[in-house]
């Protein structure tokens, strides 16, 4: 998803005009969150050094994403929601802030559904003990904190196949808020079909409330949040390289146009 904020002829956010990438996390009252995110941002400056890494938040935490716009005058952005799937967020909160911002912002897709956050899930279940081959009565609960727009559940449910795809066992997607089933329905229905060994895939991207009590109702491992997984690190540059391609194809497309 791309929105684009009306232009201006001021400079760009760097003398060689490179755009910014603003990482918008939700926010959170868990301290824990906050530094999560910021060593994730470290990851991302390690990856690419020249490019200006910027912060903004939803809400709860600062610094406010309208205050890291505002910060940005008229030079360029490009806003990477540090969201799993489509939502409100996505599609209201986030570009109704770069419209209102003096900069000029184009705001990427969310982080899920793609390969690259089904690496830093697998990473994160073998760590917590999954095994390298998993018996036929293992399965995964894929926890995600839930919305009631449909298309946020469906992103998650193609995250949840394309996890049973790699790891080659049944992941049924479940919600912390806002979205069936719970956690506990969801191990109930694996149960009932003969599993007896069922992780928790903690799709989070920091620890939080959701993430801890989702962790609380795994029968059996659960996985730690994303955090700064590599993986994770990478798919931010991903979603901000791909804004940038798709932009830059269509400014192509439109001159190309008689």
């Amino acid at each position: 998803m791309t929105a684009t904020t009306p232009t201006s002829n001021r400079d760009t956010a760097t003398p060689g005009g490179t755009p910014a990438l603003v990482v918008v996390a939700h926010g959170s009252r868990d301290p824990r969150a906050l530094s999560t995110v910021r060593a994730l941002l470290d990851r991302v400056r390690t990856l690419r050094p020249a490019l200006p890494v910027r912060l903004g938040h939803i809400e709860l935490n600062e610094p406010l994403l309208p205050d890291t716009l505002a910060a940005l005058g008229g030079g360029e952005a490009v806003l990477v929601p540090l969201l799993l799937g489509r939502g409100y967020h996505v599609k209201r909160d986030i570009p109704d802030m770069a419209a209102a911002s003096p900069a000029r912002t184009r705001v990427a897709a969310p982080l899920g559904p793609h390969p690259l956050l089904v690496d830093a899930l697998h990473a994160r279940l073998t760590e917590a003990g999954w095994p390298t081959r998993p018996a036929p009565d293992h399965a995964v609960v894929l926890a995600s904190a839930g919305s009631r727009d449909p298309e946020s559940r469906a992103d998650t449910s193609r995250t949840a196949a394309l996890l049973a795809a790699r790891l080659g066992v049944p992941v049924v997607p479940a919600y912390a808020s806002a979205a069936t089933p719970t956690v506990p329905d969801a191990v109930r229905a694996l149960t009932a079909r003969g599993h007896r060994r069922i992780a928790l895939a903690s799709c989070f991207t920091a620890p939080g409330r959701f993430a801890t009590q989702c962790a609380a109702a795994a029968p059996w491992i659960a996985s730690a949040p994303l955090g700064t997984h590599p993986a994770m690190a990478r798919l931010l540059l991903h979603r901000y390289d791909e804004t940038l391609m798709t932009d830059g194809a269509m400014k192509r497309r439109a001159l190309a146009t008689p």
